[in-house]
C-alpha cells in the first residue's frame, strides 16, 4: 500500500494511473460502463468522444493554470457538463483556484460537484479529504468530521487523523485532537506528516 503525505500526491498518482492504463480505463472508468472488457464493443465515434473530452480537459486546465480570468467560466462549464473523471479533476482544479482566492464557499460547491461526478473510490477519497480541509477553514468542524467518515483506505489513515485532529481542535476538543494525532503518528505516516502531527501534539497546552 502506497502511503501519501497529502491529497495532492494522491491526485497525481490517480492521474498517472489513468494515463498508464490507456484506452480501456478511458472508456471503462471515465465513462462509467463498469467493466473494462466492455470497451471493445464501443464504436469509433464513442472512442473519438473520449479523446475529445480528454483534449478539452487538458485545454481547460492549461488555460486555468495560466491564470487567465476569461477562461474561468469556460472551465466551470466543462466541469459542470462532464459527469465523469475528467469533470471531477476539473472541479478539483477549479476548487483550488477559489481556495487561493479565499472564496471557500465556492470551493465547497465545486468539490461537491466533483464528488458527484467521480466514480473511482480513490478519487472520491481525494475530494472528500480536500472538502474536509476546506470545511475546517470555514469553521465547520462537524461537517468536516462527517466528510472524513467517507475517506477509506489504509493509505489515508494518517491524513484523516491529521484532519480529524484539526477539526476537533477547532471544536475546542484538545484531548480529542491529541488522540487523533497520536493515532496518526502511530500509523504508516510519511516522516514529514508524522513529524508535523508530533509538533501539533507538542504545541497543545494539555
Amino acid at each position: 500500500m502506497e502511503i501519501y503525505e497529502n491529497e495532492n500526491e494522491q491526485v497525481d498518482a490517480i492521474k498517472r494511473f489513468f494515463a498508464e492504463n490507456g484506452k480501456a480505463l478511458a472508456v471503462g472508468v471515465i465513462l462509467g460502463i463498469g467493466a473494462l472488457v466492455g470497451w471493445r464493443y464501443w464504436t469509433g465515434h464513442q472512442d473519438e468522444s473520449v479523446r475529445a473530452v480528454s483534449l478539452n480537459y487538458e485545454n481547460a486546465v492549461s488555460a486555468l493554470r495560466a491564470d487567465k480570468p476569461e477562461t474561468l467560466s469556460a472551465a466551470e462549464k466543462f466541469a459542470a457538463d462532464n459527469k465523469n473523471t475528467y469533470g471531477a479533476f476539473a472541479s478539483l482544479e477549479l476548487a483550488q483556484q477559489y481556495v487561493d482566492k479565499n472564496d471557500l464557499n465556492k470551493a465547497v460547491t465545486l468539490l461537491q460537484q466533483g464528488l458527484a461526478a467521480a466514480s473511482d473510490e480513490n478519487l472520491k477519497a481525494v475530494i472528500n479529504a480536500r472538502l474536509a480541509r476546506v470545511q475546517i477553514q470555514l469553521k465547520q468542524p462537524d461537517a468536516a468530521l462527517k466528510t472524513l467518515e467517507s475517506v477509506k483506505g489504509e493509505g489515508w489513515t494518517a491524513i484523516v487523523a491529521d484532519l480529524r485532529g484539526e477539526a476537533l481542535l477547532s471544536k475546542g476538543d484538545k484531548q480529542g485532537a491529541r488522540t487523533a494525532w497520536e493515532s496518526g503518528v502511530k500509523s504508516n505516516a510519511s516522516p514529514a506528516l508524522s513529524e508535523m502531527m508530533q509538533m501539533k501534539i507538542n504545541n497543545l497546552s494539555i
